[in-house]
């Protein structure tokens, strides 16, 4: 894909983010109206959930119908049949967003021939727009911003993910480890929105032993703009199958890998 295309692909989502993230807004100003159901445990799923990825599904189909689909709602295209791979989670944090509180976000990443392009979070109930892009600059609300520069666990505070698919004795020294390195942890309900943290220098990293892509595709496309390090997600069908993730600034990256090794 050429760079006219990419540019193209950019101006679009980050108009279009902002159009879901207000849709989006408007079923959280409403939560007394809201359908929820239940997926798993702790797993949730709303009529907002559904039609905000409705809304980015048919607006990218119609805009560019060669490029694939991957939602965490509406399912997913042949994504071996295409060259560019739009991936959405239309709320990430539904369990915080239908208990009104605001730490959930709408994610757009696009991934073409395999490679992480670029990526949109908006924070609507918070005001913040992040976006970031391979080559480019990551901003926050339109101003540029950049990883911390920590270089051990102690200098800040790292964001902790954690889901049911992950047995707790799995998950556990993973989490002791961190906390004997004198650590603090932060725990949101969005995976992306507490990883777009680091990026803007708020945390200092964040680990997770499985994470599913539209969780976080998104965020790490604006941690890499904004020149931090990511473990490699799309490895071994990251991209549908989920991975664990290790982000940070590069000059903790290193620590942030060894929780992992350690808790083996």
């Amino acid at each position: 894909m050429d760079a006219a295309s990419l540019q193209h692909r950019f101006a679009f989502a980050s108009g279009l983010i902002e159009e879901a993230g207000a849709l989006a807004l408007g079923y959280f100003r409403d939560l007394g109206s809201l359908h929820v159901e239940s997926k798993g445990q702790q797993d949730m799923a709303s009529e907002a959930d559904v039609n905000t990825e409705i809304l980015i599904r048919d607006r990218l189909k119609q805009m560019f119908p060669e490029d694939g689909f991957l939602g965490e709602e509406t399912g997913r295209d042949d994504l071996q049949a295409f060259e560019a791979i739009w991936v959405v989670d239309p709320i990430d944090g539904t369990q915080p967003f239908v208990s009104g509180m605001s730490g959930w976000c709408v994610s757009i990443a696009l991934v073409v021939n395999g490679v992480l392009e670029m990526g949109f979070v908006s924070s609507p109930a918070r005001d913040e727009l992040f976006i970031g892009r391979r080559g480019g600059q990551a901003t926050l609300n339109g101003k540029p911003i950049r990883v911390s520069g920590a270089s051990r666990l102690d200098d800040g505070i790292v964001g902790v993910g954690y889901s049911p698919r992950v047995r707790p004795d799995a998950f556990l020294p993973l989490f002791s480890r961190l906390l004997r390195e004198g650590a603090m942890f932060y725990r949101d309900g969005s995976g992306a929105l507490t990883l777009c943290y680091i990026a803007c220098g708020r945390l200092i990293g964040y680990v997770e032993p499985h994470i599913n892509s539209w969780d976080c595709l998104g965020a790490l496309a604006i941690i890499e703009a904004a020149g931090g390090k990511v473990s490699d997600f799309l490895a071994e069908d990251g991209l549908w199958k989920g991975n664990r993730l290790i982000a940070g600034p590069p000059s903790l990256y290193p620590a942030l890998l060894a929780l992992f090794d350690e808790a083996r």
